[in-house]
């Protein structure tokens, strides 16, 4: 069962007063990274928001858009009197030495930092407003864990195709195996043939067969066949695994690249070449395709 790394995910609930929404998008990462965007103080949060989502995510780049709206009571908005008081003693002495009336200067004192605090700052409570904020991150998570699950599936089934189809072109490199020693053997008899013809000299047939051995000895691609025909294996039962297994993939599909391009070094054959350039192409798919598995 596969995760992409991209996927969407929103949720809204309300509580009393409290109004929270959350929207979750998810991009490409090969680690995981957690990114809030909220208000003050609701930023500070962060490190819990990041908790909720570990349980369900274990790659790419999560951006948390929370929205927490309280709307103020009138309860809420309160003179802080400690402040005001000494505001309009400092100001009543400097309108004594101006000559200004204090009156006028109450509207300014008011305006002052700390005379009315922001309701928010004054009746917030993190603690209390966390457990419905949870509950929201968690229904926005499972909504982009489904998005990512869908498009997984897609993903699954074609890179398993894709997977079938590099099996079939490995299997014409192993049908086409012995066959590329006496095609060699072949063409040296005929250009031996050839330049001795004019000559009337024979030559050893040992000496062909030595030469002929060596090739079918360098040329042999029986064991990269066998390993990459193993990681084929691997890579569909790690794409069945119950967990999502991007990492996993990743490297079979570095190791299937690195068997692939060391049979196409050794085997000096023109059909087997062609069939190595498919499977190139098609690995070059998976891979690109593996980078978005989580």
């Amino acid at each position: 069962m596969l995760y992409s790394m991209t996927g969407y995910g929103e949720a809204s609930l309300s509580e009393g007063r409290l109004q929270v929404a959350a929207e979750l998008r998810a991009v490409n990462n090969r680690y995981l990274k957690v990114t809030l965007r909220a208000s003050e103080p609701y930023n500070l949060l962060e490190p819990e928001v990041e908790k909720v989502i570990r349980k369900s995510v274990k790659r790419g780049t999560i951006l948390v858009h929370l929205r927490c709206q309280r709307p103020a009571l009138a309860a809420d908005y309160q003179i802080n009197a400690v402040a005001l008081r000494s505001y309009l003693a400092q100001a009543k002495a400097a309108a004594s030495e101006l000559g200004i009336a204090p009156g006028e200067l109450l509207g300014q004192v008011l305006a002052l930092p700390g005379v009315v605090p922001e309701p928010s700052s004054a009746s917030l409570d993190l603690d209390a407003e966390w457990p419905l904020i949870e509950r929201v991150l968690s229904q926005a998570v499972a909504r982009m864990q489904q998005m990512r699950l869908d498009e997984g599936k897609a993903m699954a089934a074609q890179l398993l195709q894709t997977r079938d189809h590099v099996a079939g072109q490995l299997a014409l490199i192993r049908a086409r195996i012995p066959l590329v020693a006496d095609a060699y053997r072949a063409r040296l008899l005929d250009r031996v043939r050839s330049a001795l013809a004019e000559l009337d000299v024979n030559i050893d047939r040992s000496d062909l067969i030595k030469e002929v051995a060596i090739f079918a000895e360098r040329a042999d691609v029986s064991e990269e066949v066998v390993r990459l025909d193993s990681h084929l294996a691997q890579f569909q039962s790690a794409a069945e695994e119950p967990e999502s297994a991007g990492r996993k993939l990743e490297f079979l599909t570095q190791e299937m690249f690195r068997e692939v391009n060391t049979i196409g070094s050794k085997a000096s054959d023109v059909a087997i070449s062609r069939f190595v350039v498919e499977i190139k192409g098609s690995l070059e798919k998976v891979r690109e395709l593996v980078q978005n598995v989580e």
